[in-house]
């Protein structure tokens, strides 16, 4: 799995340099025919590669003896296609899958966010990925209403996204001072997030409640624990179930509770296309799990 966060790395000409050098080392006397650099990083290792190995480059994977030549291994996804193939990269990162083919590589198990020296700066890059963006659905990425377009969004991936940078464990300062041992529900807490399979928004209303045992939190908390955890890539069902583990892991209380009701635009806007859909998802813990009278007092308040 990868991280929530990755530290942001500059990966030079000298250094790749150096690197080109380390993995010629590694594939020559091997037997290999051609090179194929995987477009679009894969492409200048290639060239690089064939230049220090003299080993030729090769426009398509014809031959077994094809060596596939990437700038990284992440996902997988991309080595997944040539299954078949051995593989030279600069980069393996540290949650990427095992290749049943041999993978000559120089830098292994990385965490990194690498941004190569020829892709310019990370802010460019981004940019440069939006406009591409707009020219495969069909735009003009040079018209005058989209000239500030990729800025804009990237200045509100700051906003929607904002929860990767908040840690919910410090928003939950709790006191013994007024504590009691009935429950403490916040309900209609409105919402959005974004869906991490179609990076569609869903939103609609939050019901978040707990029964202390010793110690409170301020009842705005509860709001605030709920925008930590949708303003990221999510899914409905984790959503609830990140406030309850967090509020039984940080208040200790007898039972935490979160059911939510949204609407999906990946329901809504494509797919079924149904409008009027409302997903509801529930986390129960604690006694409101394992005691009925709990479980049904809290339906009746919510309703």
């Amino acid at each position: 799995m990868s991280p929530a966060k990755a530290n942001k790395v500059f990966y030079s000409l000298p250094e790749f340099q150096a690197d080109i050098k380390v993995l010629a080392n590694k594939i020559n006397g091997l037997g290999y025919k051609g090179l194929y650099g995987v477009p679009k990083g894969g492409v200048p290792v290639a060239m690089a590669l064939s230049v220090a190995s003299g080993i030729p480059l090769v426009p398509s994977v014809t031959d077994a003896l094809t060596l596939i030549v990437d700038d990284l291994i992440d996902t997988g996804r991309t080595s997944s296609r040539y299954p078949d193939h051995d593989k030279a990269v600069l980069h393996r990162k540290a949650w990427a899958p095992v290749d049943r083919q041999t993978v000559f590589c120089v830098h292994q198990d990385c965490k990194d966010w690498i941004v190569y020296w020829w892709e310019g700066t990370e802010e460019k890059s981004v940019e440069d990925i939006i406009i591409r963006q707009l020219q495969f659905i069909g735009e003009d990425p040079t018209r005058e209403g989209l000239l500030e377009t990729p800025g804009r969004v990237i200045r509100s991936w700051g906003e929607l996204f904002a929860g990767y940078k908040q840690d919910p464990t410090k928003i939950l300062k709790s006191f013994k001072d007024g504590a009691c041992d009935e429950m403490v529900l916040l309900k209609g807490i409105e919402f959005y997030s974004c869906c991490e399979h179609h990076m569609l928004p869903f939103f609609g209303k939050a019901h978040i409640a707990y029964i202390p045992d010793g110690r409170v939190v301020g009842i705005s908390k509860l709001a605030r624990l709920l925008e930590v955890f949708a303003r990221r890539l999510q899914i409905q069902e984790r959503l609830g179930q990140q406030i309850t583990e967090t509020l039984m892991k940080e208040l200790k209380p007898k039972g935490a509770a979160c059911i939510l009701e949204a609407q999906h635009f990946c329901m809504v806007s494509r797919g079924v296309q149904k409008q009027n859909s409302i997903m509801v998802t529930s986390s129960l813990t604690g006694v409101f799990r394992d005691r009925p009278e709990a479980r049904a007092e809290l339906m009746g308040l919510i309703k």
